[in-house]
């Protein structure tokens, strides 16, 4: 089969070559920009593509909501088998490209859109279909693990790990998306539909790691702690909780052994227990490696299903202790079980509150101008 690739930037030139290589799949032409045509696989019209009878399927790795969304329908409309790696896309549209597939025969994947090369949705797809998934989640950005730990593992700033970050690829020019939490929440929210036919559009409680500091990280260290950025989910009555927020580890949890870009997906089936999935969760052959795994497997396998509905997220189930650092006038509002402070915060665990507690009463300091930093405890 014949896929054309629709972005020629990291992860479309690994796709590239890797279809080259691929028994029954081979690289078709490439969708660039105006003015980049300087090769001859190299076309700006994505009408020409859809009316290319050879071409069987299109891989999607350009990013971002438009024009990727018009280029997905209009292949999908075509008759032509869609994968994709853009997160933001599914999270905003994929119940209804899903629908459009199977209008026209076809199938809409995404497994390079959450954990990178870890076949974490693709085994999550197959299992659902069988297993009663109790919950979801674990360690699914790469830039914030390996932020995380090169501070904790060599003591250095947020802003000095950000720019080696950034450096090696890791991070775009503009980090918002991983270090505000975001891309975790897209992948949660991706992983939620998969698994229980629900997709979070809302109701969720979102926390990076842009507030953490080299002193936070050495007070919790003294601990014996580590700090991991942690998406969770699960059902929660007629809908699914779904957040993200960091999490502090004793020494002991296997969370703590997930070094530089890699992450930990995991999932718990009624049936199977606990499992778990490690792997490099971003980069340009990993993710690569997630879309030609959807192209050899196009027609086994359905990600959203015909019953997929859009819900609201519900945490206030959700209760945990949280380890808070906050400015010392603010830190009367927090329900402190222990604690130490000096002239400028005061630092400690506060008893057991509900998610969306927690991050409401971290909104509102920020909103004040203060400080804070606060991540849950594992039992």
């Amino acid at each position: 089969m014949k896929v054309a690739i629709l972005g020629y930037g990291t992860v479309g030139v690994g796709v590239y070559e890797m279809l080259e290589k691929c028994a029954g799949l081979e690289p078709g032409p490439v969708l660039v920009r105006a003015g980049k045509e300087d090769k001859p696989f190299k076309v700006s019209s994505m009408e020409a593509i859809a009316a290319d009878p050879s071409v069987g399927a299109v891989a999607e790795v350009m990013g971002g909501i438009e024009p990727a969304n018009s280029y997905v329908t209009m292949a999908l409309k075509a008759g032509k088998h869609v994968v994709t790696s853009n997160k933001a896309l599914v999270a905003a549209h994929g119940i209804e490209l899903a629908e459009l597939a199977r209008e026209n025969g076809v199938s809409f994947l995404f497994s390079a859109a959450c954990g990178g090369g870890v076949p974490f949705l693709h085994n999550l797809a197959i299992a659902a279909q069988s297993d009663n998934i109790l919950s979801l989640g674990g360690i699914l950005n790469g830039t914030t693990n390996f932020m995380l730990d090169a501070m904790q593992s060599d003591a250095k700033d947020y802003g000095d790990v950000l720019r080696e970050a950034q450096a090696l690829g890791y991070a775009e020019a503009d980090p918002t998306a991983d270090v505000s939490g975001l891309d975790a929440l897209r992948k949660i929210m991706l992983a939620c539909a998969v698994a229980y036919d629900k997709l979070p559009v809302d109701g969720f409680s979102r926390e990076g790691i842009e507030s953490i500091t080299a002193a936070d990280v050495a007070d919790f260290q003294l601990k014996g702690l580590t700090c991991r950025l942690i998406t969770s989910g699960g059902p929660a009555g007629e809908t699914v909780y779904a957040y993200v927020e960091p999490v502090l580890f004793p020494a002991n949890a296997p969370e703590c052994s997930v070094v530089k870009n890699f992450n930990m997906a995991k999932y718990n089936g009624e049936n199977a227990g606990a499992i778990v999935l490690m792997g490099q969760g971003a980069g340009r052959y990993p993710t690569a490696s997630a879309v030609v795994r959807d192209l050899c497997g196009l027609g086994s396998l359905e990600m959203f299903r015909p019953d997929c509905v859009k819900v609201s997220a519900d945490n206030s189930a959700c209760v945990h202790p949280y380890y808070v650092r906050v400015d010392v006038d603010k830190a009367p509002r927090f329900s402190f079980k222990e604690c130490r402070g000096d002239e400028e915060c005061v630092r400690g665990i506060i008893e057991p509150i509900a998610v969306p507690a927690m991050h409401a009463l971290a909104d509102s300091v920020r909103k004040e101008g203060g400080s804070i930093f606060f991540a849950a405890m594992e039992a």
